[in-house]
Order: structure tokens, then C-alpha cells, then sequence
């Protein structure tokens, strides 16, 4: 009996970590963050919970290049070291060990990677091991999506490399322990324009699909979805962890000016 009240406790505190009931700038998720005009900063100063970058490596070249498209690497040249890991770094000193002045806060760095998987993220890990606060920051975390390498090597990396798992995938229980958060494409489950109310039939498997997550105790998140006021309501009515955005300033005071 003392072992199924322990196991109810720890997966009903489970569970609560990924149904917020309360929404804050800790669930936003900037997407695509450096096409922002003032990239990191933007979404930083707004307390966001999660900041995403593209990054790519080129053979060649030492650094780690920031971009959407390989057309990008060409005219903008933004390097992941001083566009991320340096004002992170910078933060980290300035706040005594935290990445924000509220120690209370979290914050995800989003990693998705664009070029081959392992060399990548070999070359991530070289590059982010030169800062070593970033490393040992527990209210830190990089996860790493878009080109992954085969899950079953998730546990061989090293304990501050974390993944971003896809829903349409099973994943091993070994596998699940590096894996911090799920995503997904919302158009697999509704073109709905974030206007019009969500069809039932959709509703019921984004529901579905929020569920799964939920069931693996994960946060979960949806890129490509309506970036307006009436989606976000709608999001946050399915219980949508992390909301993806492109208008940092216009979520942040819509999250901030919430009833609680």
C-alpha cells in the first residue's frame, strides 16, 4: 500500500509539471528567434521560458553558424557563440549562477539542428564545453531538435544534452529518459486558422496528441500553429505547455495581463 501512495504521489506531480495550470512567459517559446530584430534579447527580457535557434555546421568552417536556410549562411554570418552562449554566459555571472535575476525561473534553449545530425551535435558539445557555466547551471537546459541522430544513442551524451522527442514516434524507455520534451507539426492534426472555431473532429485528436504527450510526462509544444490572441486561448485550453510564437511582445503582454 506505502509503495502505490509513493507511486500515485510522484505521478500526480508529474502530471502537474506538464499541465500548467497557471500560464506565464515561462511557456512561451520563441520561435525562430534570431530572425527577431534584437535576437536573445527580445525574448529574454521577456522572461520567456524557451528561445530556439537553427544552427548549422559547415565544413570548414569552426564555428557554428545561425540561420534558417542555407541561403542565410551567406549574407548574415550570425554565430551561435555570440548571438546565444555569450549572453548567456554573461547572465549566468551577472545573476550568481541563474540565468534570470528570479532564481525561480527556467529557461530552455532550443536547439534545432539543420545539417548532419552527429557531426553537429559533436561539434555543439565541443563548442558549448567552452563555457563551462553553461554547463553547470541547472536552471539551464539545451535540448536539441530537428536533425537528431538515432535515439538509442540519446543516453551516450553527455548529461547536459537533452532532447526534444516527435510525437508520431515510439521511443524506448532508455531513450525517454533523455528526453525532455515533445513537439510537433499542428497541421498533422487541423489546418485550423486560429480564427474559426477548431473543428470537433480535430479537436479530438489534437486532444489525442496533447494527451500522449502528457501520459509520458512530457511538455509538449506545436510549431506551425496560429500566432494570435484567440489561438493562444485555445492552446492554453488544451493544455499546451509551451506556446510557439512570432510576436514575442504581443504574447508576453497577453500572458502577463491573464486573470489568476
Amino acid at each position: 500500500m506505502t509503495r502505490l501512495i509513493i507511486a500515485l504521489i510522484l505521478f500526480n506531480a508529474l502530471a502537474v509539471y506538464a499541465q500548467p495550470v497557471k500560464y506565464t512567459t515561462s511557456n512561451a517559446h520563441s520561435h525562430n528567434d534570431y530572425e527577431q530584430p534584437n535576437p536573445f534579447w527580445s525574448a529574454y527580457n521577456a522572461g520567456f521560458g524557451s528561445i530556439e535557434a537553427d544552427i548549422f555546421f559547415v565544413k570548414g568552417n569552426e564555428e557554428l553558424l545561425v540561420a534558417h536556410t542555407p541561403a542565410e549562411l551567406l549574407t548574415k554570418k550570425r554565430r551561435l557563440d555570440s548571438l546565444y552562449l555569450i549572453p548567456l554566459r554573461d547572465n549566468i555571472r551577472k545573476h550568481h549562477g541563474h540565468p534570470y535575476a528570479d532564481v525561480s525561473k527556467k529557461l530552455q534553449i532550443l536547439i534545432d539542428v539543420k545539417t548532419a545530425a552527429v557531426p553537429t551535435l559533436d561539434k555543439f558539445i565541443e563548442t558549448i564545453r567552452r563555457y563551462p557555466e553553461l554547463i553547470k547551471t541547472p536552471s539551464l537546459q539545451f535540448v536539441i531538435s530537428g536533425g537528431r541522430p538515432n535515439p538509442d544513442s540519446f543516453p551516450s551524451y553527455p548529461s547536459f544534452i537533452l532532447f526534444d522527442g516527435e510525437l508520431d514516434k515510439t521511443y524506448s524507455p532508455q531513450a525517454l529518459t533523455k528526453i525532455v520534451m515533445m513537439s510537433d507539426y499542428l497541421k498533422r492534426y487541423t489546418l485550423w486558422n486560429g480564427i474559426q472555431k477548431l473543428p470537433e473532429a480535430d479537436s479530438i485528436k489534437f486532444k489525442a496528441a496533447v494527451d500522449k504527450a502528457h501520459a509520458l510526462h512530457k511538455p509538449v509544444r506545436f510549431w506551425d500553429a496560429p500566432d494570435n490572441t484567440d489561438a493562444w486561448k485555445v492552446l492554453m485550453n488544451f493544455k499546451v505547455d509551451f506556446i510557439n510564437t512570432d510576436k514575442i511582445a504581443e504574447l508576453s503582454v497577453f500572458l502577463k495581463n491573464l486573470p489568476h
